[in-house]
């Protein structure tokens, strides 16, 4: 069933993720994508791991600590399909796990080596469809309470696994629109310690920055061909 609003699992999150946990599918368009009627899907999760001090940064833009950093993951470039593709850890449900959260946390275990037990999932945003594979997404937010050290663990599958500082996220030259005319809809897109990230990541990502209180103005009518941006960075254009 297709969730319309977030869900609090807890009442504890440090101050600065307060506006992100109240996220809603509004926040962004593609956040808002929905499954058609009838369409068979299958569920999986992404983990939206924020770590950084609790306590807010009285003097920046919605609090933001000067340390605030998320969790990303980049996939090997040797990969047949998404290479070099920047992601949230995460993917499809298993049958044995008991949720979205469960799904999330273990396939970030998998991924990068975390330990699930000093993280703290704060709530549950609304489910998105991905039409390209069929997949509907609940992202998992969640504050890393007690950081544990992180790697590739697979290197086949994955090149790097970075936690990158919002700071850098919300800087105006870091942040531009990609187009693509066979594609209908412009991607939010984010460069950063050598990565670009675009698509679904970046749409979240997009949504988040819209309510936190953290976005500093960008321009928003620097748009960019997304067939040669993603080529510079090794990538390549996913079409429904």
């Amino acid at each position: 069933m297709t969730q319309q609003m977030t869900q609090p699992l807890h009442s504890a999150s440090p101050e600065w993720l307060e506006k992100v946990c109240a996220l809603s599918s509004d926040a962004h368009p593609r956040m808002m994508l929905r499954a058609p009627e009838g369409a068979s899907v299958r569920s999986a999760a992404v983990l939206m791991l924020f770590g950084g001090s609790r306590d807010a940064n009285a003097d920046a833009p919605g609090g933001l600590p000067d340390d605030a950093h998320v969790l990303l993951t980049q996939r090997a470039a040797t990969m047949r399909q998404h290479k070099s593709q920047v992601a949230f850890p995460g993917g499809a449900a298993d049958p044995g796990d008991t949720g979205p959260i469960d799904t999330a946390l273990r396939e970030a275990r998998e991924e990068t080596g975390l330990d699930p037990s000093g993280v703290r999932p704060l709530t549950l945003l609304p489910e998105i469809y991905v039409p390209v594979s069929g997949f509907e997404v609940t992202p998992v937010l969640a504050y890393w309470e007690t950081p544990s050290d992180v790697s590739v663990v697979d290197p086949t599958e994955a090149a790097r696994v970075a936690n990158v500082a919002v700071h850098d996220l919300i800087k105006p030259e870091n942040r531009f629109m990609l187009r693509h005319p066979d594609i209908p809809y412009d991607s939010p897109a984010f460069v950063t310690s050598g990565m670009l990230i675009w698509g679904f990541t970046a749409g979240l990502l997009a949504g988040m920055l819209s309510v936190s209180g953290w976005e500093h103005p960008w321009d928003k009518n620097d748009v960019r061909d997304m067939e040669k941006t993603l080529n510079q960075f090794g990538m390549e254009v996913r079409r429904r």
